[in-house]
């Protein structure tokens, strides 16, 4: 027998790889079944001795070989092989640091180690504070910086890059112009939304004007730009550009333009361009696409204002739809994949519960459930273990069973209209809009607060960005970043 436990990732001489701890049998052939991919693990005596023992791993065909010493050792893989292979997910996206939308994998989960019991300042301690114009865009994060979006003076939308140790800002990109978002969405202000991404050495950023940026994260420097009114002949979206852009490789993925677009990431170049819509009210996405895996194809999963939907990410073909029900197109959660079902929630229409089918014409889907009174609004939920935990519109934070729909628990408590959450194990990090953090146990038994702090006394609407041993808070007019102290 045998057992792949938790992937770690390092870099090698500019290449990334994966570490697996494989625990097997001496001297025997172990079969190991993840994600429905088989990877067959022979171990040959002859070559650990001559080795010693540690793991050396080849790709061949459609396998892989690994020698191995018969005991718990660390197995060194190229990243890119362990995704041919098809073990890769749920680590379908991952980017180092908090690079982009709810952080590594876009599912606002991390392993970042034990997190302390208290949130005070004696083990939460702040590093730095700036003021910043209004701004909802989640901070991203590179080795050494972090970068934020403002919306200055109701004119213009600036960049920011600072150092992640000191908070000195290091440089500034200024994008003329601004907007004002109609309806009940202006009480909460006209402010940058969209989160950007970066991958290390380009930050990629979609203003509220729907123009996309690429700088040059060492110098701010723009790299390219596209102005989607301009390229596809269409109007800014009503409440302006909001998702949050996606890298994948060498391309980006972007719900831009009024429609589902891949970019050439080195010359902005459209590779495709798919589920358009141009009507002004439902042109421009609340939601941010994923990356999956589903039945073993790697493929986007999108919300649009009115479907959901998978999309081959080499040809942009849909491979499966579906309309999703909701007041005024109000789609706004990242959807949540686990295996091959998919939870969303929408204002208006409740939460529903899809399951991506695989047959011999290719792909279909079907509704598992729905509880149109456990209604959503923005704040997309984090999935540990096989439930659920979701802040609905009612401001209710609740954990729902994956499998039926169930609600095991509802909080008594009622709290503010949006929350982030972050999940570390079976501990979630959550920052309320109201500016309350709050550390809970995700246990399916009941809701348990471990400890909760007032953060921030302004609204705080913008995601929590995490790494190592350091927690980025975005609040309405400021950026700050404390230390964990004895993680």
């Amino acid at each position: 027998m045998g057992l792949l436990e938790t992937p770690y990732h390092i870099s090698v001489a500019g290449s990334r790889f994966t570490i697996l701890t494989a625990s097997m049998v001496f001297g025997k052939s172990v079969r190991l079944t993840l994600s429905s991919q088989r990877v067959e693990i022979d171990t040959a005596l002859r070559r650990v001795w001559e080795r010693g023992p540690f793991a050396i791993a080849s790709r061949s065909s459609l396998r892989l070989n690994l020698l191995a010493f018969a005991c718990s050792i660390p197995v060194l893989l190229p990243s890119s092989a362990l995704a041919e292979a098809g073990i890769a997910n749920p680590v379908e996206t991952e980017l180092a640091e908090w690079a982009q939308w709810r952080g590594p994998n876009r599912n606002g989960k991390i392993e970042a180690g034990n997190w302390p019991s208290s949130l005070g300042e004696e083990t939460l301690k702040m590093q730095w504070s700036n003021v910043l114009a209004e701004g909802y865009a989640s901070p991203v994060l590179t080795q050494d910086r972090v970068f934020s979006v403002e919306t200055r003076s109701k004119s213009e939308e600036v960049v920011r890059a600072f150092d992640r140790a000191s908070g000195d800002q290091i440089w500034e990109y200024v994008l003329p112009g601004a907007m004002k978002v109609p309806f009940f969405a202006a009480k909460n202000g006209s402010w940058a939304r969209s989160t950007p991404a970066t991958d290390g050495t380009r930050l990629f950023v979609l203003s509220m004007l729907d123009v996309l940026t690429c700088l040059e994260v060492s110098t701010g420097r723009v790299i390219w730009q596209v102005d989607f009114k301009a390229r596809e002949g269409i109007g800014v979206p009503s409440f302006g550009g909001v998702s949050s852009p996606l890298i994948d490789g060498d391309s980006l993925i972007v719900q831009g333009g009024s429609a589902v677009a891949k970019l050439n990431g080195a010359n902005s170049k459209n590779v495709w361009r798919v589920l358009e819509d141009r009507r002004g009210m439902f042109g421009g996405a609340f939601s941010s696409p994923v990356i999956a895996r589903l039945h073993g194809v790697r493929q986007l999963v999108v919300q649009t204002r009115s479907t959901l939907g998978g999309i081959n990410l080499e040809s942009g073909d849909i491979l499966w739809s579906t309309p999703v029900e909701a007041s005024r197109g109000m789609n706004i959660l990242t959807p949540a994949v686990v295996g091959n079902r998919i939870f969303t929630a929408t204002y208006g229409g409740g939460s529903f519960c899809y399951e991506v089918l695989e047959n011999p014409e290719g792909f279909s889907v079907e509704l598992k459930w729905q509880k149109k009174k456990i209604e959503g609004y923005m704040s997309s939920p984090v999935i540990v273990g096989s439930n659920i935990y979701h802040h609905g519109r009612d401001k209710r934070l609740r954990c729902m069973s994956i499998e039926s729909g169930e609600s095991l628990w509802v909080s008594d408590r009622v709290f503010g209209q949006y929350w982030s959450m972050v999940a570390n194990g079976s501990r979630v990090l959550a920052l309320d809009q109201t500016g309350e953090l709050i550390l809970f146990e995700a246990s399916p038994l009941s809701f348990e607060i471990i400890d909760e702090r007032t953060i921030s006394d302004e609204p705080t609407w913008a995601h929590l960005a995490i790494s190592g041993d350091q927690l980025f808070v975005r609040s309405l007019k400021g950026l700050t970043a404390y230390q964990w102290l004895d993680n």
